[in-house]
């Protein structure tokens, strides 16, 4: 008979289930509603995430062309005076973002303001490359 109270006593321990059984089964119910919303939870994420970077600042830069001087002849500029680039009329403006090039454009002139209308972005691989020079 004092065998029969010591079983009693001990409690009954299933194999498969460790103490975290239960909260897996919790998981895997509240897994199975975040499914039908992981679509737009991983939307809002991408968007949360854009959002973090969307207010630092970038320095845009349009190139009309460039010229190498000598000081003596950069101190001899005056007013009306012309220096000499090294695009031609009509070859496409450079535009810059943090002094990378990302796409070429052509002048144009807005409410009496100049502008540039894009013309060519460039590819990924352009991109890619210009970081290695």
């Amino acid at each position: 008979m004092a065998e029969d109270t010591n079983q009693e006593e001990d409690p009954v321990k299933d194999e498969g289930a460790g103490e975290d059984a239960g909260a897996t089964a919790v998981e895997e119910q509240e897994g199975d509603t975040n499914e039908e919303e992981g679509g737009k939870k991983a939307d809002e994420d991408k968007e949360a995430n854009l959002d973090l970077i969307l207010d630092i600042p970038l320095s845009v830069t349009v190139e009309l062309g460039r010229s190498k001087m000598l000081i003596n002849d950069l101190l001899q500029l005056g007013q009306g005076s012309v220096i000499e680039l090294t695009k031609l009329v009509g070859d496409p403006l450079e535009v810059l973002v943090n002094d990378k090039l990302v796409a070429r454009g052509e002048v144009v002139v807005v409410n009496e303001k100049f502008g540039v209308r894009l013309t060519d972005i460039v590819t990924p691989m352009e991109r890619v490359k210009s970081l290695a020079t």
